[in-house]
């Protein structure tokens, strides 16, 4: 009897120890504890980074040239009775313009065509449809001067060349290397946005560090022109000797350009 109530009371025991080792267990993963191991894994893991410190600062450069070219609008207008006719004569009288212009070093490369146009000519009656007449052509072009020097004979030489027939107009001066012009300009205005950055980086105890973005926000280029010929149209014989003895005083064109530059700061 005695030994039956020992085994008793040692299992009991037993089963004592084994649910509270499970209540302990239980415990453990529920409150999230880890392992030593995995304790010293979370103290290896890096810091949060911080965020980046940045300089935003904007630069304006300027940049000029005096004009060097001329641009003239050329038209050439000729009405025939027949229309193979008014072609030939404007074809004949284009190409007279062209070679007087040639003697003031325009190209066939400085020439655009930039325009054809055959119209018939009508005549109205009173009392019965209108009858063609005949036919008026015109031809227009772009021409270049690249000597600026040579503009106004340029213009002159053609209006000699065809005479009533033609007509010249948007006279424009512009500057030849626009693109190196606005170049320096842009070159400019980064150095002024460095130097800005420079001095307020020391100023605030920070170090200049990469350019992270760079971008033009704004841009002037260099103007084109006009110069107007008032009272003077081809044809009435005026044009040729006004633009003969125009001073063309070309003044200095400037362009210019606003850029946005992103320092990092170390």
């Amino acid at each position: 009897m005695n030994t039956n109530v020992t085994v008793s009371v040692r299992g009991l025991l037993v089963a004592a120890l084994v649910a509270m080792a499970l209540v302990v267990a239980y415990l453990l993963g529920g409150s999230g504890g880890a392992t030593p191991a995995a304790q010293a894994a979370d103290d290896r893991s890096p810091a949060p980074a911080q965020p980046r410190r940045m300089l935003t600062m904007t630069g304006t450069g300027e940049a000029g040239a005096v004009p060097d070219q001329l641009s003239f609008g050329l038209g050439v207008h000729v009405t025939r009775v027949g229309l193979d006719d008014a072609l030939d004569a404007a074809n004949t009288t284009m190409s007279k313009v062209l070679g007087a212009l040639g003697e003031y070093g325009v190209a066939k490369a400085d020439v655009q065509t930039t325009g054809l146009s055959m119209t018939p000519v009508y005549q109205y009656h009173d009392y019965s449809p209108p009858t063609i007449t005949g036919y008026r052509v015109s031809e227009r072009a772009a021409v270049l001067v690249k000597e600026l020097k040579q503009g106004g004979k340029a213009v002159s030489a053609a209006v000699a060349a065809g005479g009533n027939s033609v007509q010249v107009s948007n006279i424009r001066l512009l500057v030849g290397e626009s693109d190196e012009v606005m170049a320096e300009a842009r070159d400019a205005a980064v150095e002024e946005a460095a130097v800005k950055a420079q001095q307020y980086a020391e100023a605030s105890g920070q170090t200049l560090g990469d350019v992270v973005t760079l971008r033009e926000v704004r841009t002037r280029p260099l103007p084109t022109r006009d110069i107007e010929l008032h009272g003077a149209k081809a044809g009435y014989g005026s044009l040729d000797r006004l633009a003969a003895a125009m001073p063309i005083r070309a003044g200095r064109d400037q362009g210019s350009v606003t850029v946005q530059v992103v320092w990092e700061l170390s």
